[in-house]
C-alpha cells in the first residue's frame, strides 16, 4: 500500500486506566453537531453541498493530483477536464435528482506480501471525482464520532501515533496482546449494516441511495461485469471512511469494556495484563464481530500472545528492563531486502549512479516509516548488507580477472594484492564481503556517490523530531 494517506477529533469513554487513548480526549459530539449545523446554516442539503462549486473544484484537484489508472470506461485523468466541460451539467442534474448511476469498477489483482492476491477496485475517474466530493462533505460529520483509538485513513492521524500508543499501553503493564485479523474485511462488509450506520448521520436520501449504488456497482474483470452483494472494493476515495464508520461499533464495545487498544483500519491490537484475559477476550470479540457486524475473524492469523511475538504495522515491541523498545519486524526487513534484490537485478548493466538513484527513494521512504526503530545494530546490519550488494554489482560489472585486478589497483590496493584478489576464483558475493573489496569500496565511497545510509538518515530524522 502510499500507503494514498478536517482531521479526526479524539473521542471516547472512560479514563486512561480503563483503556482510554494515552493522548487524551476531545468531545466528538460537539464537533459533530457543529459540522451538521454549519451545513444547515449555509442552507445546503448534503447533495447540494457535494456539487457546490468550491467543493467540486477541491475534489477535482485532489483527483488530478492523485493520478492513477483509468477505470472501466478507459477515460484517463488527463482527459477529465475536457470531459467535464461537455458533460458535467448532465451529471450534476442526475446527482441532484437522485438518478445518477455509477459505472462498473475495474478489478485489478495485486499480490500480497504474505501470499495470495488483493483485489483493488478502480472506479472511473468521474466516479472518483464524485466520491471525493462526497468524502469532503461527509468526513467532517462522521469523523467527529470516531474513536480516539482509531488511526487508519483519518486526517491528521497516522501509523506512528498508533505505534506510540501501543508502546505506551505495554509500558503501563500490559505485556499480552490480542491480535485480531479480520478475514477479507473489505470484501465481506455487509451493505445493510453499513448503510444503517451511515443513516445515523445522513438524512439526505439522495446521498444514501448514491452511496448504496457505489457499494453495489459491478466489478469489471476481463470485460465481464460481476454483480456484488457485499463488500466495498479498496481503491475508491469513500471506502476508507465507510470502513471506519462500520468498525466504530467495535471500537465502542472495546471502550465500554475498558480495554486499551489501537486500531488501524481492520488491523486491531488489544493490550491486556494476562494470557487468561487475552484468550477470553479473543473468544468474546470473535462472537461479537460475527453477531453484530457479520464479520469473520481469521482464527489462523489471530492470536493472544506476548507482545514481542507479534507485529503491529510492521513493528515489534519488546520490553527491555523498564522500557519498551520498538524495532522493525523481521518480515518488514525481509520485504525490503527482497525489493532491493529485485531492483538490483533490473539494474544489472546500468551504471552505479543510476542504481543508487533508483534505490535512494526506496531507502528514504522505508527509513522514514521505520524511524521509530532505535536498534542501531539492526540499521547498521542493513546498511552493511546493502553496500555488500553494491560491491557485488561492481564486481560483476568488471567481468574479467584483468579488469577486476585493474579496478582494485586503481582503488588503492597494491599491485600484488590486486592481482591475488582479482584472480582468487571466488564468486561475486564472496568477493563483495572480502577485505579487499571493503578496502577498495568503503562506506565513504558510497557516501560520496550519494547513497542513502539508513543509519545516518534515521539519526538525522530522529534529531529533527
Amino acid at each position: 500500500m502510499s500507503v494514498a494517506e478536517a482531521q479526526a477529533r479524539e473521542s471516547g469513554a472512560g479514563s486512561r486506566e480503563q483503556g482510554q487513548h494515552p493522548e487524551g480526549r476531545l468531545d466528538g459530539a460537539e464537533a459533530h453537531t457543529a459540522a451538521v449545523e454549519q451545513t444547515k446554516a449555509e442552507g445546503l442539503r448534503l447533495m447540494e453541498a457535494v456539487v457546490e462549486r468550491s467543493n467540486l473544484w477541491s475534489a477535482y484537484q485532489k483527483v488530478v493530483r492523485n493520478g492513477g489508472a483509468a477505470g472501466a470506461d478507459g477515460l484517463p485523468v488527463s482527459a477529465l477536464k475536457d470531459w467535464l466541460k461537455a458533460h458535467w451539467p448532465t451529471v450534476k442534474a442526475a446527482l441532484l435528482e437522485g438518478s445518477y448511476q455509477p459505472s462498473a469498477i475495474r478489478a485489478v489483482d495485486i499480490p500480497k506480501p504474505s501470499g495470495g492476491v488483493r483485489t483493488l477496485g478502480i472506479p472511473t475517474v468521474l466516479d472518483r471525482l464524485i466520491q471525493q466530493a462526497l468524502l469532503q462533505v461527509l468526513q467532517p460529520i462522521v469523523e467527529a464520532t470516531f474513536s480516539a483509538s482509531s488511526y487508519g485513513f483519518r486526517p491528521g492521524r497516522n501509523a506512528h501515533q498508533a505505534i506510540r500508543a501501543a508502546r505506551q499501553y505495554v509500558q503501563e503493564g500490559r505485556p499480552w496482546v490480542v491480535d485480531i485479523d479480520l478475514e477479507k474485511f473489505f470484501d465481506r462488509i455487509n451493505h445493510d449494516i453499513l448503510m444503517s450506520r451511515l443513516a445515523r448521520h445522513v438524512d439526505d436520501e439522495r446521498v444514501l441511495k448514491l452511496i448504496r449504488r457505489y457499494l453495489e456497482a459491478g466489478l469489471m474483470r476481463d470485460g465481464v461485469e460481476e454483480a456484488r452483494s457485499m463488500g466495498t472494493p479498496q481503491g475508491g476515495p469513500l471506502s476508507p471512511l465507510l470502513s471506519n464508520l462500520l468498525l466504530t461499533d467495535w471500537d465502542r464495545e472495546l471502550e465500554r469494556r475498558g480495554h486499551a487498544f489501537c486500531r488501524y483500519a481492520d488491523d486491531c491490537n488489544i493490550y491486556v495484563g494476562s494470557e487468561v484475559a487475552g484468550r477470553h477476550l479473543l473468544a468474546s470479540m470473535t462472537a461479537f464481530l460475527e453477531r453484530k457486524l457479520k464479520l469473520r475473524v481469521n482464527l489462523g492469523k489471530s492470536a493472544c500472545a506476548r507482545v514481542q511475538e507479534r507485529k503491529f504495522l510492521g513493528y515489534t515491541l519488546r520490553k527491555v528492563g523498564a522500557r519498551v523498545h520498538l524495532r522493525f519486524a523481521r518480515q518488514s526487513e525481509q520485504r525490503l531486502r527482497d525489493r532491493i534484490r529485485a531492483l538490483l537485478r533490473r539494474g544489472r548493466g546500468r551504471s552505479l549512479a543510476h542504481t543508487i538513484a533508483t534505490l535512494n527513494p526506496v531507502l528514504r521512504g522505508w527509513a522514514g516509516y521505520f524511524r521509530l526503530s532505535l536498534s542501531q545494530s539492526a540499521w547498521k546490519d542493513l546498511d552493511g548488507w546493502l553496500r555488500r550488494r553494491l560491491r557485488c554489482l561492481i564486481w560483476r560489472h568488471a567481468r574479467t580477472r584483468r579488469r577486476r585486478t585493474e579496478l582494485l589497483r586503481k582503488r588503492g590496493l597494491s599491485a600484488e594484492r590486486a592481482w591475488r584478489s582479482g584472480h582468487n576464483g571466488q564468486g561475486p558475493w564472496w568477493n563483495a564481503g572480502a577485505s579487499h573489496m571493503n578496502q577498495a569500496f568503503p562506506k565513504a565511497y558510497f557516501d560520496a556517490r550519494g547513497l542513502v545510509s539508513l543509519t545516518d538518515y534515521v539519526r538525522t530524522l530522529t534529531c529533527r523530531s
